[in-house]
């Protein structure tokens, strides 16, 4: 990566922004035309520099419930489960580890009874029960990494 590329994810980690023609702008602060900073961009994505593009909304004040979920599902079963959980729009975040609950899932939905039907969908279909753990209390951690030259 170059200097260019490391001003480029600095700006794009949280001050994206929110017009018409974004890379454009982000261009313009970093002295590249429009389709130079998506080439770039691009690069990073292909690269697994960049590993995702998208907003970040908070679900609660929008009305959603979202919940933790684990499952302790045997390893003849693993791809099915996985690609079952995956197949559902509100999966978050979906990992394997190694653990008597091997499988950790994130899951928002637009209120708790569609949560708790779907993820009964999901055990009713994979014959593997899923522990929901919605949390108590809410931690959010902002995290941006400061990419320099040194």
């Amino acid at each position: 990566m170059d200097s260019y590329d490391k001003e480029i994810l600095n700006i794009i980690q949280s001050s994206f922004p929110l017009v018409s023609r974004p890379y454009a702008a982000i261009g313009a602060q970093v002295g590249l035309s429009e389709d130079e900073t998506l080439t770039r961009v691009n690069a990073l994505r292909d690269e697994g520099v960049i590993r995702r593009l998208g907003g970040n909304f908070g679900s609660r004040e929008l009305g959603w419930r979202s919940t933790l979920c684990a499952a302790k599902v045997p390893e003849d079963k693993l791809d099915a489960f996985v690609a079952e959980v995956n197949s559902h729009s509100g999966v978050t975040h979906n990992y394997l580890r190694e653990h008597e609950f091997n499988i950790w899932f994130t899951f928002i939905g637009r209120d708790w009874e569609f949560v708790e039907s779907t993820l009964a969908a999901i055990t009713e279909k994979t014959g593997i029960k899923i522990l929901n753990l919605p949390a108590d209390k809410l931690f959010k951690i902002k995290v941006d990494f400061k990419i320099d030259d040194e």
